[in-house]
């Protein structure tokens, strides 16, 4: 349209004081960018809360989320089976949504008790748990206008693993091998297999190269994501516009 240029997209912010890997009152073990040291506690301790065998090396994913399709769970009941028996990877799920999905979880984790841990239901505690101990945290939103699950599980170095849709394009930046440059991992088109694909290529960066991980965890931790980088791009905008 013509007015397209007149178009900008200012992503919401989310609450650094509330979502701080150093001081969150639901995390035993803190840490920071500078020290990660503490995100494998972290780990563990969700490890052995949810009943999951305690493994370091395992490749841990967290789902924060309302079971729908909007949000991507229909990509994810077409692959689960295959993934679980092909990766050693946990999963952890934490949710409500169509009772269709809250079954599949359930069918999994029974299926899988030491791959699959779902909690059908909401707890702050159990979120922000998810957000400072996994290794990724999968968002495969078909549509996503702004997104901050993802931004909160970058602020704990817990990497994305999103569809480039909406917010998540604007706020996760690609991981790219050769310029090792990227806090995240994404796939453009809906598609079970390519999202597969994509948490396949995340796995083995994370179990061929930690130090290339740690890097990516280093960087995701260092955006700015709080409400103060939002208020200044609007500030930025008010004044283009007054200059115009």
């Amino acid at each position: 349209s013509a007015r397209r240029e007149d178009l900008y997209g200012i992503v919401n912010g989310i609450d650094y004081d509330e979502y701080n890997p150093s001081t969150d009152k639901y995390v035993k073990n803190h840490f920071s960018a500078e020290d990660i040291s503490g995100k494998k506690l972290c780990k563990k301790s969700l490890q052995k809360s949810v009943g999951l065998p305690v493994k370091d090396d395992v490749f841990m994913i967290g789902m924060v989320s309302r079971m729908t399709d909007q949000k991507g769970f229909d990509l994810v009941e077409y692959i689960l089976d295959e993934m679980l028996n092909a990766l050693d990877i946990q999963l952890v799920v934490l949710g409500t949504g169509e009772e269709k999905y809250e079954n599949m979880f359930r069918y999994f984790q029974s299926k899988y008790p030491d791959k699959v841990s779902a909690t059908i239901g909401y707890s702050e505690e159990v979120a922000h748990q998810i957000y400072a101990s996994c290794d990724a945290f999968l968002m495969p939103s078909l549509f996503e206008p702004c997104g901050l699950s993802h931004m909160m599980a970058m602020r704990y170095g817990t990497i994305p693993i999103v569809r480039e849709t909406g917010g998540l394009k604007d706020t996760v930046m690609a991981y790219n091998e050769y310029e090792d440059t990227g806090d995240g991992f994404s796939f453009d088109n809906y598609n079970a297999d390519d999202m597969y694909h994509v948490i396949q290529y995340a796995y083995s960066v994370y179990s061929n190269y930690p130090m290339k991980w740690e890097k990516i965890i280093k960087r995701a931790m260092n955006e700015d994501f709080s409400w103060d980088a939002s208020a200044r791009r609007y500030e930025e905008l008010y004044d283009s516009i007054i200059i115009k």
